[in-house]
């Protein structure tokens, strides 16, 4: 079993807020839309049902569901249901909402849509069994309790995914990077310390690598150098951190940045925009309707 530490830096730096909004059968066809940073987890317990949603190059992609299974939307992709679950279906649904929308590092690693029978990730059982039964209070009034089921529903299912990295041939990225154990260990120690000394001789030694098959077992796995994670990852660490308030100066001596001009070149050349300007555009495209 792959432990939980691999991804609970990330998620404790990135929230992932989940919300059940709907149990219970679904008439005719229902479409999900896009909303932005906004997934979407669905869990069909028993019955069947056909799923459709924009595929590669803009053609319609349909999926039979006729075996217990869990469908993952981790980014905003308009889908439908259709001869949706009738009333003898046990069927739930969450929004997920990602903080930093595709930018989420545990978003922006995985393909569009993940769809897994239950019987293959046996380890959510226990955690279903209590969501359903949740689901019975819900329909009372109750709701906080299922949300909090629905997260843990989630976190389960990026352990799973973690250890089926290979099987699943999951994009280059992030999972990839975190299934490999000696990666992990770099990755994780990045991520609790993103503003450490991190030379590629360091990132090295703590993955017990020398520095040129880390470099290349890095790059390999999650499809990039790792100084070019490393700022991405500051950046990212960044944003977060603005748009909570966190002043520039104050940032940008938290990451490890010299100064605050070095970082804001950084992070003009990673995003496109000085922070100041970036957390504008940000609040402008959130105060959006």
């Amino acid at each position: 079993m792959v432990p939980l530490d691999r991804i609970s830096p990330l998620l404790e730096k990135f929230r992932v807020r989940t919300r059940l909004f709907h149990t219970g059968p679904l008439c005719g066809v229902t479409t999900f839309a896009a909303q932005p940073g906004r997934g979407f987890l669905h869990v069909l317990r028993r019955g069947e049902m056909e799923v459709t949603h924009q595929g590669a190059g803009g053609r319609l992609e349909r999926l039979r569901i006729d075996r217990p299974s869990l469908l993952f939307y981790p980014r905003p992709l308009e889908h439908a249901f259709h001869n949706a679950p009738n009333e003898e279906s046990d069927f739930a649904c969450a929004t997920l909402d990602f903080d930093g929308g595709q930018a989420h590092p545990l978003v922006r690693t995985l393909p569009p849509v993940v769809v897994l029978p239950l019987d293959d990730v046996g380890t959510l059982g226990p955690a279903l069994d209590l969501l359903f039964a949740e689901i019975d209070n819900v329909r009372c009034g109750s709701r906080v309790l299922a949300d909090r089921l629905f997260e843990v529903v989630l976190i389960q299912l990026y352990r799973w995914l973690l250890g089926h990295a290979d099987e699943l041939a999951l994009p280059r990225g992030l999972l990839t990077g975190l299934s490999d154990e000696r990666l992990a260990r770099a990755l994780m120690a990045i991520h609790e310390t993103p503003g450490g000394p991190w030379t590629l001789a360091a990132m090295a030694q703590e993955a017990r690598m020398s520095r040129s098959s880390f470099a290349a077992r890095f790059k390999e796995l999650v499809g990039q150098p790792p100084a070019d994670y490393l700022a991405e990852w500051r950046v990212t660490v960044a944003q977060g951190r603005l748009r909570t308030g966190a002043s520039v100066a104050h940032t940008a001596a938290e990451l490890g940045y010299a100064n605050p001009p070095a970082f804001s070149r950084a992070f003009a050349q990673r995003v496109g925009h000085s922070p100041r300007a970036w957390l504008a555009a940000d609040a402008d495209a959130g105060a959006a309707p």
